[in-house]
């Protein structure tokens, strides 16, 4: 077993990201991406795979309070450097500091500004009167918090961002914690370095957007339940972390929120004896009920319903349109397309498309993903083989339940709505490297030379289905 992630396969990583860029670039030259696309590309694919190895192996004999001191201060620098150099980098090239066509950015930055002068002439209750007419309260918790950032701040953008980074980092140390308690120090440490080096979960501190909050409150509903169901202590304030965190969960994506609660409660019916006691099962068993029973009934229960209700017509509608308006493909996508694919997608933008700035930016975070999914299906294999997902169940129901959802919605190729998954990925990938075997190499050259011909054929995809070529 390995206790760092070793240089070979990140190496070869390195050179197929250049290798598929140079490819890309010839082939279909007209529509090459511009250099500064291709240098945030580089650095990210470079900071992944060159730093991963590297802090992997000299941080895995250090004390364990070290260590998570390193992390957390390593993680919080990266997130600040880039929140600096994107707030500038966005006001030159948009002319106000939000990302390219910042639509919901700009909506939730409108919406923040609003509950502050509402709060300032004491008319908050004009928020909840809109909220109650919208008939939703999933999209409320992000523009609230951003509002109470923005009270204490005088609306400051830059700040709110600072908090962004703050909590992203701290996600990496949940990482840490719920990694190791569930596979071995080992494993947590990479988990870790992993998320913290993660090209888009640092870019995204950078984004208006609620996904690194939706991130962090995953993460903590996932280390408090994790902790909650695997220790000895009864306390009441641990079952009440575990149960609010899943409650935000609904403030800010429903889905999510009903993830939440699905893996908690396969967990309590499905988890191995080692993993919960009986005694635990039983305990946390009433708090489910107890707190199905106070939202059954209410606006969150309406919206579970309507999610439920269009189930069959959300994917098909959407993609639809998004072939009238973009790639004429995508009207043949669907869930059987997705499914096989779910634990890689999305591939990255690697050419000039109309109105994709934001993800020609990813782009190199995206690759990174592709790689690393390798590790993370491994994980998965050998779990399944040696019988011993039962054993993180919690871990397990929480990914595939909410890669499932994606998969027959019209967002499976969307990399926003990947960024909740990509902890718990990195989680797995952390033990699928810990677990590597010499007869696994031969798998991994068969992956990249997959990954060859997925990435260039999927920038012909692209190209082809909007008549460019």
């Amino acid at each position: 077993m390995l206790d760092y992630f070793p240089r070979i396969p990140a190496n070869r990583a390195i050179t197929l990201y250049f290798i598929v860029l140079l490819v890309v670039s010839v082939f279909f030259y007209n529509y090459a991406m511009l250099l500064h696309w291709v240098l945030f590309g580089a650095v990210a694919v470079l900071v992944f795979f060159v730093f991963g190895p590297r802090l992997t192996y000299t941080w895995r004999d250090k004390p364990e309070k070290e260590f998570v001191r390193k992390l957390f201060l390593s993680a919080l620098v990266l997130r600040v450097a880039f929140v600096v150099f994107s707030y500038y980098f966005f006001n030159a090239m948009t002319g106000m500091p939000f990302e390219y066509a910042a639509a919901d950015s700009m909506g939730y930055n409108n919406e923040a500004s609003w509950i502050v002068d509402l709060i300032r002439h004491n008319m908050l209750h004009r928020y909840f009167e809109y909220i109650e007419k919208k008939n939703g309260v999933s999209d409320m918790g992000y523009p609230f918090f951003l509002g109470i950032q923005y009270l204490a701040t005088n609306k400051s953008i830059f700040l709110a961002r600072v908090v962004k980074a703050l909590l992203s980092a701290y996600t990496c140390v949940l990482a840490y914690k719920l990694a190791a308690r569930n596979f071995g120090q080992d494993t947590g440490r990479i988990a870790a370095v992993f998320t913290m080096l993660m090209p888009n979960l640092i870019m995204y501190c950078g984004l208006h957007l609620k996904e690194t909050e939706l991130v962090f409150i995953s993460m903590a509903f996932l280390e408090r339940t994790d902790y909650l169901l695997r220790s000895r202590s009864y306390a009441v304030h641990n079952i009440i972390a575990a149960f609010l965190f899943a409650g935000l969960l609904f403030l800010f994506r429903t889905a999510l929120g009903i993830v939440a609660v699905f893996s908690l409660i396969t967990a309590i019916f499905i988890a191995s004896e080692k993993a919960i006691k009986k005694g635990r099962r039983v305990l946390i068993g009433f708090w489910i009920v107890l707190t199905i029973g106070v939202f059954a009934g209410g606006t969150i229960a309406m919206e579970v319903e309507e999610l439920w209700k269009n189930k069959d017509t959300n994917q098909r509608v959407r993609l639809e349109d998004r072939a009238k308006k973009g790639n004429v493909f995508a009207r043949y996508a669907g869930a059987s397309i997705f499914a096989p694919m779910i634990f890689t997608l999305p591939f990255p933008t690697m050419v000039e498309t109309p109105n994709q700035e934001t993800f020609r930016m990813l782009h190199g975070g995206v690759f990174v993903k592709n790689i690393m999914s390798f590790f993370t299906l491994l994980a998965l294999l050998l779990l399944l083989v040696r019988k011993q997902w039962r054993d993180h169940v919690l871990i397990l129901s929480f990914l595939t339940s909410y890669l499932a959802i994606l998969t027959f919605s019209a967002f499976a190729h969307s990399e926003r709505f990947h960024v909740p998954a990509i902890p718990l990925e990195m989680v797995l990938a952390a033990y699928g490297v810990v677990q590597l075997e010499n007869r696994h190499k031969v798998w991994i050259n068969l992956w990249m030379v997959f990954m060859f011909i997925a990435l260039v054929a999927w920038t012909w995809f692209k190209l082809a289905g909007r008549g460019v070529i």
